[in-house]
């Protein structure tokens, strides 16, 4: 059989238009373009509008008033209804000795009050408080996160002041007794969550670290932009325990207390305060006492019996003596102080002795201590 040799198919011809225009199909040119396509794919280019955004300017980051008034929504809130302000009494009184200058007694007085207000918030938030200076505590107001984050921001803010003192060594007070602070509410919270009743030593320890904290500080701000030699450390150590434990014997017994922050407070908080820890320790074998704080009770009627239960085993007496002896220490220590020379303009202690007797006064003179 012969066969036909294979031939290849003929060349479709290029169709013509009416005006004599070619497809193309033949066009050698175009089979080059077609050969170079087959071997590199057309990339598709993507183009973006441009974005108005700049981000070169928030390096540094950026802020506006409107916002900082929504930070300090809660910290405003508790600053505008002020308490016993004892802390600004303490630094005018302690000036009488130290002679600060006043610019630099401005920036100092301005940082106490900014710690102490945002404390509160954070004390009231860790205490489940519900009234705080006869008002409701912020964070039912604002919420808790926001609470919490307006005190965090104070604390820096207090912190930015101190730097304008221009002064290193009261960075390092700043640091230490901001340490110090919350070393002493560590504590205090670790006792009322485990329910751990600790000895009056360690309580007074914790107070010297937590109240007497701010105390220090102030004092010895003071002291660092001072140059009349005066070291009054000692006494505001002594201070800042007579005012936690009149604090805590007053919200134990006192009306305007009561008013303020609600009937024995301390109780429903579940708090081992000075009076609550002479009273169970007087009688370890007896239950009743820390029960009551286990159960955070807001029934006024075991209140009253946990008071009376206070009473009876003489802890309000107790308690009472111990202010006095303390007392007694400040007096002979704000001597001591008057002793030393006065240098450059520094005075006497008479508006120091005053506040300690008006600290003393309501905790002395209740019938209760009796």
């Amino acid at each position: 059989m012969n066969s036909t040799p294979f031939q290849p198919p003929s060349p479709v011809p290029p169709r013509t238009s009416s005006a004599n225009a070619t497809n193309g199909t033949g066009s050698p040119s175009h089979r080059r373009k077609l050969s170079l396509m087959d071997e590199e794919p057309t990339k598709t280019v993507h183009r973006r509008n441009k974005s108005s955004v700049d981000g070169t300017k928030y390096k540094d980051g950026t802020w506006s008033s409107k916002n900082d008034k929504i930070l300090m929504g809660p910290y405003d809130y508790v600053h505008e209804h002020p308490g016993k302000d004892i802390r600004r009494q303490l630094i005018h009184a302690f000036n009488a000795w130290l002679q600060v200058p006043p610019a630099s007694l401005a920036i100092i007085t301005k940082v106490v009050t900014m710690l102490h207000t945002s404390s509160l918030l954070i004390d009231d938030v860790e205490d489940n408080s519900v009234l705080r200076r006869g008002i409701p505590v912020a964070h039912n107001i604002f919420g808790t996160a926001q609470t919490i984050n307006s005190a965090n921001y104070v604390y820096f803010l207090a912190l930015q002041e101190v730097q304008q003192l221009n002064n290193p060594a009261a960075i390092d007070i700043y640091v230490q007794e901001m340490l110090n602070l919350h070393r002493g509410q560590g504590m205090d919270l670790f006792w009322r969550d485990t329910l751990t009743c600790p000895t009056e030593d360690e309580y007074l320890e914790m107070v010297g670290n937590k109240t007497g904290g701010l105390f220090r500080l102030a004092v010895k701000l003071m002291q660092a932009e001072s140059t009349t030699g005066k070291d009054c450390v000692a006494l505001v150590n002594v201070m800042g325990l007579i005012f936690q434990i009149c604090d805590d014997y007053l919200n134990l017994s006192n009306t305007v207390y009561t008013e303020n922050k609600g009937f024995c407070e301390d109780l429903t908080e579940g708090k081992f305060s000075f009076p609550i820890i002479h009273s169970i320790r007087s009688n370890p074998s007896n239950h009743q006492l820390i029960n009551i704080l286990k159960q955070n009770t807001k029934d006024v009627e075991v209140k009253r019996y946990a008071v009376q239960y206070m009473k009876n085993t003489g802890s309000f007496a107790h308690t009472s003596r111990v202010v006095a002896d303390l007392r007694d220490q400040a007096m002979a220590l704000i001597e001591v102080i008057d002793s030393t020379p006065k240098i450059n303009g520094a005075g006497d202690g008479q508006m120091v002795r005053a506040i300690v007797e008006k600290i003393v006064e309501s905790t002395l003179s209740d019938p209760n201590a009796r």
